[in-house]
């Protein structure tokens, strides 16, 4: 890789100033174990929205501007294509949008061969309100989570998604099966006090993400790594962290953040609340194999059942 995209580098957390389609072809292939994505929602066409409350410009930036349906999608597909790339053969993405990118982001997944796991809502209790009172206030962001190919086992820690304490989730019951609707507030005003970026997601959201499809030790990777929040979720929780973004304004925040992680009181104090030390991460194969033997055990049951009632 070469030393003049590489921006910062300290424990475990490296960011890269460039294009994340030209930096990933400096990355060795089969590298990375999980890849968190929030790419650009193509908004900023000069319109208006609420922001705490105030009428604010949409336009974030020059790296937020589309280039129309077809030019759009064909960024999709060449970044999710060069993430695959890097991809390890286990390994899985996260892609993070509104219905402005989303429904894009789902196909360009399905064109470059992922397998979908599942489309996880993110459902924001506080989000701002609805200005113009013409249609729905917008709630949710949706997040696509695939693996690298169908026949690729993944990882997923379902006990501790079960068993762990998600206290900052309302609709989450203690004990109960972790559901693909999640209710996370929107940043809190401690995780922009180094500044903030326009998209920025909440730290409870991205400490889910990390743990719930990576083991300790593992690689992370953003391409559109903003304030780095992936990275602070990695490195807080033992994971390793490679972040690339256009734009240095946000990578000098994203290092602010991360060299303040005690000040900023987000590190282990805030993730030894799960207690992830006793739940062993496994590996799943395709569902079929497991849903086969799991009915032949039913029917089994069921015929003792049957007997002793005659």
């Amino acid at each position: 890789m070469t030393a003049t995209r590489k921006y910062y580098s300290k424990k475990n957390f490296t960011l890269y100033n460039g294009d994340c389609i030209e930096i990933l072809k400096l990355l060795p292939i089969d590298s990375v174990n999980m890849i968190f994505a929030d790419p650009p929602y193509f908004l900023s066409n000069g319109s208006f929205t609420c922001h705490a409350g105030k009428r604010v410009s949409v336009k974030k930036g020059d790296w937020d501007l589309g280039g129309g349906t077809e030019k759009n999608l064909e960024f999709h597909i060449a970044w999710l294509k060069a993430c695959k790339r890097v991809l390890k053969p286990n390994g899985t993405i996260w892609v993070s949008g509104t219905y402005h990118s989303i429904y894009q982001c789902g196909v360009a997944l399905e064109i470059n061969g992922y397998h979908f796991l599942n489309d996880i809502i993110w459902f924001k209790p506080n989000a701002a309100p609805n200005l113009s009172c013409r249609f729905f206030t917008a709630s949710h962001e949706t997040i696509i989570w695939s693996k690298k190919e169908k026949k690729s086992r993944h990882i997923f820690n379902y006990d501790l998604m079960k068993k762990g304490q998600w206290k900052e989730d309302l609709l989450k019951k203690d004990g109960s099966q972790m559901r693909s609707v999640w209710s996370i507030g929107t940043p809190k005003p401690s995780e922009k006090i180094f500044g903030k970026h326009p998209t920025q997601k909440p730290l409870d959201l991205l400490k889910r993400i990390v743990l719930a499809s990576t083991e300790a030790g593992d690689i992370i990777l953003d391409p559109f790594t903003g304030s780095s929040t992936t990275g602070i979720a990695a490195v807080t929780n033992g994971r390793m962290f490679i972040g690339i973004d256009k734009e240095k304004r946000y990578l000098e925040l994203s290092v602010k953040r991360f060299e303040n992680l005690n000040e900023y009181k987000i590190g282990a104090a805030e993730t030894d609340k799960i207690n992830c030390s006793s739940v062993q991460p496994f590996l799943l194969e395709p569902k079929a194999k497991y849903v086969s033997r799991k009915r032949t055990s039913q029917k089994k049951n069921s015929k003792k059942v049957k007997n002793n009632v005659s």
